[in-house]
């Protein structure tokens, strides 16, 4: 059995829900992928998905819709998505089993090469 590309706690689908009931326009979901920035070379986005794009994956928790950036499947295969609150922050934040490092700030991670 293949592991899923990402999977969702409880917090991280309540936050969606909450997200997605509160955009200006009908949405299908939420997008999840990695950019290229950060001191450690790649940094995850959350993002309103109006449909699904070509070639995207999706993962379904407790009624959410997660549509995966193509680009990002190698970097978060196997990662869980959580939101978390505490005093000076609140957002999502992923486990990622294939990160190699992360600065300091928590803000990028850095994935070596597959071989």
């Amino acid at each position: 059995m293949t592991a899923p590309i990402l999977t969702l706690t409880e917090a991280a689908t309540d936050r969606a829900k909450l997200l997605i009931g509160q955009s200006d326009k009908p949405v299908a979901g939420i997008r999840v992928g990695v950019k290229t920035r950060g001191c450690s070379g790649y940094s995850y986005f959350v993002e309103y998905a109006e449909e699904a794009l070509p070639f995207e994956e999706y993962v379904e928790a407790n009624g959410i819709k997660v549509y995966i950036d193509p680009m990002a499947t190698m970097f978060i295969l196997g990662s869980e998505m959580d939101y978390q609150e505490d005093k000076l922050n609140a957002g999502f934040v992923f486990t990622n089993p294939n990160e190699t490092g992360r600065c300091g700030c928590g803000e990028s991670f850095s994935v070596d090469p597959q071989e």
